[in-house]
């Protein structure tokens, strides 16, 4: 038999909230995280809002900011929110070093914008980038620190030295579905009794004029110019794309009785984790949903559960036209007319996009909807969209009974991640 998996510590850094207890109050309330951009000048940009962590500092949670100044945002988010997450479940003084690791699905650091900065820099020649002049120049005006930072790699490895976690230590980057895949990946660490407690979930940001600037050239996000608040809208029929944002967020990961023998809380279980490909193309998930309705049904498999048996689904509801349909087609074929029964909803309507970081950070919305018997709302739902035919419990949060939950992350490049959890 497979070793049982428990959420036993949470923590997260995000757009609405800098903890869970303050992303969750805000999430019930309908409250909206994005904003005019302030990270830099996106005046010439056609998206000029984002999702933005504000008033939040290393600091904040005890950390030393001189220490961390030079190191990444998203390395930055991650410490704070696995500091969060650790101290919740109170393990660290109960676990054997060697079975502790670390797992994350986190993006490339702020620094790449700036050392692509330098790097062009040392080679411009009037208004031409001479090859000659970089080569000559770049060893002297290249940041070394910012090389090193950029690299999506880097926040597992402060993790494992914050907290001596001596075991498996992995990265993974399936854009937005990378901090899913982390925390099934962990999951399954766990299952195999190569660990008994894993840190997993993701960070990311890509809030700097390289990351806007390729989501608009893929025609991603949103391009209204009006309220900020307003532009998120799942599943409206009105809706243009979405908002890009930024965060952590980290779970503790344990396995069940080591958990149970020091007496821990337990947010819940995760019982089943799907991965599927689309195998379709890089930007376009399969217009039939060939690869979420697989990934869906593979995650009620590996949980033992069936379509009667799920009570709350978090979407991965981006507010794009292509994503929003085919993943409500996606939860119709495999549900049928059950799906008119399960709520759906999808909270980067407030939170945003936070891209590698999503997907743990909509883990850890689930596992307080199943504590608090509670889902959030999709706000900015205006206009039914014919495509888009279930229960978005649109604009407000609905008490409802949950005891197991289903999460999907579907990432660009057509990775597919679905999680079930349920109470303990």
């Amino acid at each position: 038999m497979r070793r049982r998996t428990v959420i036993t510590g949470i923590g997260c850094v995000t757009p609405l909230g800098t903890n869970s207890d303050e992303l969750w109050n805000n999430l019930v309330a309908g409250k909206s995280g994005v904003g005019k951009t302030t990270l830099f000048d996106a005046s010439n940009f056609p998206t000029r809002i984002a999702a933005e962590v504000r008033d939040w500092s290393i600091a904040d949670e005890g950390e030393d900011a001189n220490v961390w100044k030079d190191r990444s945002r998203h390395s930055c988010f991650a410490a704070g929110a696995a500091k969060q997450a650790m101290a919740d479940s109170g393990v660290l003084d109960s676990v054997d070093p060697t079975r502790f690791g670390v797992y994350l699905g986190a993006g490339e650091g702020q620094q790449d914008f700036l050392h692509f900065s330098e790097m062009m820099a040392a080679g411009l020649k009037g208004d031409e980038f001479e090859l000659k002049g970089f080569v000559e120049k770049g060893i002297e005006v290249l940041d070394p620190t910012a090389e090193l930072e950029q690299e999506p790699n880097m926040p597992v490895g402060y993790l494992a030295g914050m907290f001596n976690a001596q075991g498996p230590n992995v990265n993974c980057l399936t854009a937005c579905a990378a901090s899913s895949q982390a925390v099934g990946e962990a999951t399954e660490i766990i299952r195999r009794g190569e660990a008994d407690v894993m840190l997993s979930g993701g960070a990311h940001s890509m809030i700097h004029p390289f990351g806007v600037t390729g989501f608009n050239l893929l025609t991603a996000l949103s391009e209204r110019t009006g309220a900020p608040e307003k532009v998120s809208r799942p599943f409206d029929l009105n809706r243009d794309g979405f908002v890009l944002g930024e965060g952590a967020a980290i779970v503790v990961l344990e396995e069940y009785e080591h958990a149970r023998a020091r007496g821990a809380q337990m947010y819940g279980e995760i019982l089943g984790y799907g991965t599927t490909a689309d195998a379709f193309r890089i930007t376009d998930t399969h217009p039939e949903g060939r690869g979420a309705i697989s990934c869906i049904n593979m995650a009620l498999a590996d949980a033992g559960k069936n379509k009667d048996d799920i009570h709350y689904i978090n979407a991965h509801g981006t507010s794009t036209v292509v994503n929003d349909k085919v993943e409500s087609l996606a939860i119709r074929k495999t549900f049928g007319d059950q799906a008119d029964n399960i709520p759906v909803s999808s909270t980067k309507s407030m939170t945003g996009h936070l891209i590698a970081a999503a997907g743990a950070t909509e883990l850890i919305v689930c596992l307080m909807a199943m504590r608090h018997n509670v889902v959030p709302p999709t706000i900015n739902y205006e206009t039914p969209d014919p495509n888009c035919d279930l229960d978005y419990v649109p604009n407000t949060a609905r008490d409802h009974t949950c005891k197991t939950v289903l999460s999907n992350s579907f990432g660009f490049g057509g990775q597919n991640i679905t999680l079930v959890a349920t109470a303990v």
